[in-house]
């Protein structure tokens, strides 16, 4: 018997009320459409072959791989990621998104969160920067409006210096018009990977967290095709894969991945 047939047989007299339609669409045409960010390097983007691949891209295929059935991939945005899950465009979303009240209201937030982002800075590896602290009465690299600008300045007394966009802060670091670059860890990450700045580093603990979630349609979140998505994220997290992927897409290794496996580790396994 086939793990879709599995799950649903299993799972079946538990979720009657349930009408399984994206669940049920999948295991009929043996595909499941997944949407990926298509313009977030290492997580989604497009190849030189204009193929979408990383992280996120990998994870869907192992979900595919799981259920037995083809993978196709649909490049995401911010901005219509759950028009698409809600629209039926796409079975299933993970695309970097921050799990809210809001978007939980919108698409079916699977837990446990997969991934997480917060604050931290990009700085010259030279500088040897170990603690937010250091970085008090020092001029520091920001984007105009984000959030992190004022905790930053009230928590650790740096002096921020706001500009309009990220390419125009990330040259006055550079520059050396400023010590550090404070940003979401998760673009500072994908900078790091991109092979441009060898020369720089994330040296700093992540704050002010905030998780990553995956969605399914909001009318499967209970039902079997959340149950199956959410089992799939605990196996990711408990085996420690997700730090192996990663490792793969050169990625600096995440605190909040190595806590999770920490967390659900067996407690009688050696």
């Amino acid at each position: 018997m086939t793990t879709v047939a599995l799950v649903a047989t299993s799972t079946s007299s538990a979720f009657a009320a349930c009408t399984n339609e994206t669940w049920n669409k999948i295991n009929e045409r043996g595909k499941i459409v997944v949407g990926v960010k298509a313009d977030t390097k290492p997580w989604g983007y497009l190849d030189s072959s204009g193929d979408l691949v990383g992280m996120e891209a990998d994870m869907a295929a192992e979900v595919a791989e799981v259920l037995g059935v083809e993978l196709e991939l649909v490049g995401v945005q911010s901005s219509n990621r759950m028009q698409f899950l809600e629209q039926g465009k796409i079975d299933l979303m993970i695309a970097t998104m921050s799990d809210r009240a809001d978007r939980r209201e919108i698409v079916g937030v699977v837990q446990p969160n997969y991934y997480t982002s917060g604050t931290n800075i990009m700085a010259p590896k030279a500088l040897e920067f170990s603690d937010w602290s250091e970085l008090s009465g020092k001029p520091v690299c920001g984007k105009q409006g984000a959030f992190y600008n004022k905790i930053v300045e009230e928590r650790y007394g740096a002096n921020v210096i706001a500009f309009t966009g990220n390419a125009e802060a990330k040259q006055a670091l550079r520059d050396k018009k400023c010590v550090a670059w404070v940003y979401d860890d998760s673009s500072i990450a994908a900078d790091l990977a991109s092979g441009e700045y060898d020369d720089y580093e994330m040296p700093l603990n992540t704050e002010d967290d905030n998780p990553w979630a995956l969605a399914v349609p909001k009318g499967e979140e209970s039902c079997v095709f959340g149950k199956f998505m959410s089992g799939m994220q605990y196996d990711w997290l408990q085996s420690g894969h997700l730090l192996e992927l990663e490792a793969k897409w050169g990625i600096q290794e995440s605190a909040f991945l190595k806590s999770q496996q920490d967390r659900f580790k067996d407690w009688l396994a050696d």
